[in-house]
């Protein structure tokens, strides 16, 4: 069985990566708008570069006549998902990738489905926004937003004025500002016969806007907000209908969650799953998409995700011995995510120890 992927960053070559003992084969379609470095998954399978017009079926036959496609990102052409689907199954659908490439969008789907998200502004000018929010707010735009990319945060009247003058040049929304206690993330997973399975809640650290550190389990969480999270998940999973992983941001406001943001796909905050989970999540991915058992999905003791941002080189003198590296062959820019680092312990307390070790090798 040939499936095919839609990008062809670090996704979508740690898909091929946990598909390719499954016996499964891959090919890789490349925007050639954004998709400009294919190191990352250069012979993996496949690559066929697309751009709007292209003949789409002298596309699949490119790619192997692939069974299935998915994607690795919300925000790719929904023409070219569409075209696609005339010739194999889309999973997740076109549909479910629409709701999530869209901010709006999204919020509507939570809306409809009373789902508890950040309160939020659309279609009004910034000062209505602002009377409506209060300050602090942010903006976000419609799409193209991610690491922290395309948002503006607005914190007194002095830049609300600036902002009302010169206002983004993108459709946005405005979302007030919401001191948390915490950020979290559900990954998880629904297959074409609806099974489903969850991953415990991860507790996530932001710098700048891009994820630096994911731990699992998150701690301080209570099994009631661990199923209400995958109650709301099961929610949009039957809304859509959905079929493979799904990422789900969330706010920790005192016993209360708030979603922030929804991703139709494998997920940064997920990775630790390749250490500290039985099925990581690209496995799962796969499984799900062509109708086989989902693996499971328990915690296996406590694990850490560290993101590697601009690093030149892998840093295998790093590596502890519980300790996993994840490179992915990309060109390094400056906070441009290279890599990862998955650390595995027995419990929190040896995994804060294990996470200094790792940090101190990092800094040298």
């Amino acid at each position: 069985m040939r499936i095919g992927i839609i990008g062809c960053g670090q996704l979508a070559r740690m898909l091929a990566l946990a598909g390719l003992p499954l016996g499964l084969k891959f090919s890789f379609v490349a925007d050639t708008g954004s998709d400009t470095d294919l190191s990352c998954v250069e012979g993996l399978g496949l690559i066929a570069p697309w751009q709007a017009g292209d003949n789409l079926a002298d596309l699949y036959d490119a790619l192997g006549q692939p069974d299935a496609f998915t994607v690795e990102k919300e925000q790719v052409d929904l023409n070219l998902l569409h075209g696609l689907a005339a010739f194999c199954r889309i999973a997740p659908s076109v549909n479910s990738v629409a709701h999530c490439k869209s901010r709006i969008e999204e919020k509507q789907l939570l809306a409809q489905l009373q789902i508890p998200s950040v309160p939020f502004c659309y279609g009004i000018d910034l000062n209505q926004s602002a009377k409506e929010l209060g300050l602090p707010m942010v903006l976000k735009s419609l799409h193209d937003g991610y690491d922290g990319k395309n948002q503006w945060l607005v914190k007194d009247d002095r830049q609300l004025a600036q902002l009302a003058a010169s206002p983004p040049q993108t459709d946005y929304l405005a979302e007030q500002w919401v001191a948390f206690d915490r950020e979290v993330s559900l990954i998880g997973v629904r297959s074409t016969t609806g099974d489903t399975q969850f991953y415990p809640l991860t507790e996530n650290v932001h710098h700048q806007g891009i994820l630096v550190r994911s731990i699992a389990p998150a701690q301080g969480i209570t099994p009631l907000m661990q199923q209400t999270a995958e109650d709301y998940m099961r929610a949009i999973f039957d809304a859509l209908p959905y079929v493979g992983v799904f990422a789900m941001e969330l706010f920790v406001v005192g016993d209360k969650l708030l979603v922030n943001e929804l991703a139709p796909r494998v997920h940064n905050s997920g990775h630790w799953t390749q250490l500290g989970a039985m099925t990581c999540q690209f496995e799962n991915h796969l499984r799900a998409i062509v109708g086989l058992p989902l693996g499971a999905t328990q915690a296996q003791g406590a694990t850490a995700m560290l993101n590697l941002l601009g690093t030149a080189a892998a840093p295998r003198e790093a590596l502890t011995t519980n300790a996993s590296l994840h490179w992915y062959n990309k060109t390094p820019q400056p906070q441009r995510k290279v890599g990862h680092i998955n650390i595995n312990a027995c419990d929190h307390a040896q995994l804060q120890q294990q996470i200094a070790q790792v940090e101190a090798r990092l800094s040298r």
